[in-house]
């Protein structure tokens, strides 16, 4: 935990989106849901909140179900159906951080783009904005309720529909590389990308519809591990962590 208390310590922001993928859910290389992961994430999310920042979080699902494992060579599910199959997944996902976050006591609303009424609300951006205001912790599953849209990319479009001050995009390393840091030891982390260099150099952070809709609407991201104890916080509190993605000249660490 960091230093600071929530008494004492200042956001940065006040109001952000933070994408939280399916791999923060489970153990590295196991699938499901692994509760002591879960409430790592509610744990960390609930003293970021107690900072007076309002949080809207989207919800990954592939460490239950990714679509595309549906669709490779097996023509009995069409790929559209099998995207849909990944944003329930994403409900799943809500269903069991909400409960480690009220068990917290933290007030929480889960909010889904799929109509499932008797376990969530149906999104609407006001009714977002307005559990936000209230102080509660929302929770956005199945992305965008629309099917060949990535679970990134409907973490950018909730971004701009919340007017939101950031995207923070949760991973299990440092930031963004210069290659896959968990092949190559040598690859270079990034302290500051622009937009264009994400997009030019083909950088695997988040799909090129999500970078290029934070670029056209100047929405700041950026993407830190959160495995790491306390950079929740730490991100929310405008910390050098990561890696910043905006319009700004490229640096390394």
């Amino acid at each position: 935990m960091s230093a600071e208390t929530p008494a004492t310590a200042t956001p940065r922001y006040r109001r952000l989106v933070l994408k939280i993928s399916g791999e923060g859910f489970v153990h590295a290389g196991e699938r499901g849901i692994a509760m002591d992961a879960v409430a790592h994430i509610a744990q960390q999310t609930g003293r970021a909140a107690q900072l007076g920042v309002q949080i809207a979080i989207v919800l990954g699902g592939g460490n239950i179900l990714r679509g595309a494992q549906f669709t490779a060579g097996n023509a009995a599910i069409h790929e559209a159906t099998a995207h849909y199959m990944g944003m329930l997944a994403t409900l799943m996902n809500g269903l069991a951080l909400q409960d480690a976050l009220e068990l917290q006591g933290f007030q929480t609303r889960l909010l889904t783009a799929i109509r499932m009424d008797g376990v969530a609300e149906p999104y609407i951006s006001r009714r977002a904005k307005r559990h936000l205001e209230k102080g509660r912790i929302i929770l956005l599953a199945a992305g965008t309720g629309s099917p060949f849209v990535t679970t990134d990319t409907a973490a950018a479009q909730r971004a701009l529909e919340l007017d939101a001050d950031v995207l923070l995009k949760a991973t299990r390393v440092d930031g963004v590389f210069s290659d896959d840091p968990e092949k190559n030891p040598h690859a270079v982390l990034y302290s500051e990308l622009a937009y264009d260099d994400v997009r030019r150099q083909n950088l695997r952070v988040m799909d090129h519809e999500a970078i290029t809709k934070c670029m056209q609407y100047d929405m700041p991201i950026r993407v830190f591990n959160f495995k790491k104890e306390g950079n929740i916080e730490r991100a929310v509190r405008g910390e050098k962590i990561g890696t910043l993605i905006s319009r700004t000249v490229a640096g390394v660490h």
